[in-house]
């Protein structure tokens, strides 16, 4: 990638990387407000993972994730106030003010939803996949979800089935150390999670999930097989949540000092770090900053003006 061409990409990304930090960072104020309907769980520290991954799709792909998705439905260019609004069950969010946090959809950009359920949305992906792959519309699929899932069943099924069907599905495990409030090694036997897809013959690497760059290329190398033809890949993205696993969670299970490492290597400084030495100055990062927090001012107030639902939208949308 040419100089110029890695500057205009960091920069775009470094928006939506402040985007996303910026709503999460307003919803768990709202949440302590009692403005949020139900729980949540915030991608603080993780958005590298999600921007670098999405910045590689282009119009048509797909993507689905787990309920830590705000910053992944927001990557595929779901705009903040619908998000917001969906998360404080306004009747224009996402999804009718009717999903919540945990179930942001919006087909429109190719978010076909957050999943509640711990890997329910990766068999749904590889169906996504296979549906491209049958009409032929060279689309792929990524699913976004968290260490964890690899332990459960429908991971090994939709793994099993994408390298069989040969599907275009990219699977990112985002491993931010802990499955909920159990650290990795008290729940998983291998230290590795990339090398499982080895079990089903597909290809894994291992990225440096704090580094918009290399996520951004790892990413890139797996959409390029996916769409040529050459099957899935598992992507396990190291990474790590500043936040408890939801709601007021403190993390007080983290050892002392772990969190001050990983605020270090947050990804938004490293990328403007990396964008300081492509020759972006400072005063054209802070505009950028100025920018996405009054877009984010912004797409609060306009969600907080937002109706509630009529009582009559929950016979809406559902199955007759």
């Amino acid at each position: 990638m040419e100089a110029a061409e890695k500057k205009e990409l960091g920069l775009r990304c470094f928006e939506r990387m402040l985007l996303i930090r910026g709503v999460e960072d307003e919803v768990q104020r709202m949440f302590t407000q009692g403005l949020v309907r139900g729980t949540t769980h915030l991608c603080q520290g993780q958005e590298a993972s999600c921007v670098g991954v999405c910045a590689a799709l282009r119009e048509g792909d797909t993507m689905t994730c787990t309920y830590r998705g705000h910053g992944a439905v927001l990557a595929m260019g779901a705009q903040a106030d619908e998000v917001l609004g969906e998360i404080m069950g306004k009747a224009k969010g996402l999804c009718g003010g009717k999903g919540g946090s945990m179930h942001l959809t919006d087909v429109a950009v190719g978010a076909y939803g957050s999943f509640a359920i711990v890997g329910a949305h990766l068999p749904i992906a590889v169906g996504l996949s296979f549906a491209s792959r049958y009409l032929g519309d060279d689309g792929v699929s990524v699913c976004f979800f968290g260490d964890g899932t690899t332990n459960i069943g429908a991971f090994h099924e939709a793994l099993n089935l994408a390298s069989l069907w040969q599907t275009p599905t990219i699977f990112v495990c985002e491993n931010n150390r802990y499955g909920e409030y159990s650290p990795q090694s008290l729940t998983t036997p291998v230290e590795r999670l990339a090398d499982r897809a080895a079990s089903y013959a597909m290809p894994s690497v291992v990225v440096d999930g704090n580094d918009l760059f290399a996520v951004h290329a790892c990413a890139g190398e797996a959409v390029a097989r996916a769409r040529s033809g050459e099957g899935p890949t598992l992507i396990e993205s190291l990474t790590y949540r500043q936040v408890g696993h939801s709601r007021s969670d403190p993390a007080k299970y983290r050892p002392e000092g772990e969190l001050d490492e990983w605020l270090a290597r947050d990804p938004i400084i490293l990328l403007a770090r990396a964008l300081g030495e492509l020759g972006v100055g400072e005063e054209e990062l802070e505009r950028s900053r100025e920018k996405v927090a009054g877009e984010v001012e912004g797409a609060l107030e306009r969600a907080k003006s937002w109706p509630d639902p009529a009582p009559q939208a929950r016979f809406e949308s559902v199955w007759a």
